[in-house]
């Protein structure tokens, strides 16, 4: 499966959920995006799966291997920003459940 159509399934999982808005519903940045109550949880970028997570979930998350800290192309990559690696065995639903309960908390 690409990457688009996991990420499409992801849509699918999260679209009807109360208070979740689609990608589409908004332009600029992170019109790719999930969003919790206008706030985005996770995004498609450049082919990837982009999560907001705690900084010290992306720490462990960039350690062991499974992404880099996400860069919106301004030369500073953002603490608690993970592009997940296409390669990753982490599952897309489970860190989009965590993403999700991290922007509830905030």
């Amino acid at each position: 499966m690409s990457p688009e159509e996991k990420f499409e399934d992801l849509v699918d999982e999260f679209t009807g959920r109360a208070g979740i808005t689609p990608p589409g519903a908004t332009g600029g940045f992170g019109r790719t995006a999930l969003r919790a109550h206008g706030r985005i949880f996770a995004m498609f970028v450049r082919g990837q799966l982009v999560l907001k997570l705690p900084r010290a979930r992306v720490d462990a998350l960039v350690a062991e291997g499974h992404g880099v800290r996400f860069d919106a192309n301004k030369g500073t990559p953002m603490k608690e920003w993970l592009a997940l690696d296409t390669g990753s065995a982490k599952p897309w639903s489970a860190l989009a459940e965590e993403a999700l309960e991290f922007v509830g908390r905030k």
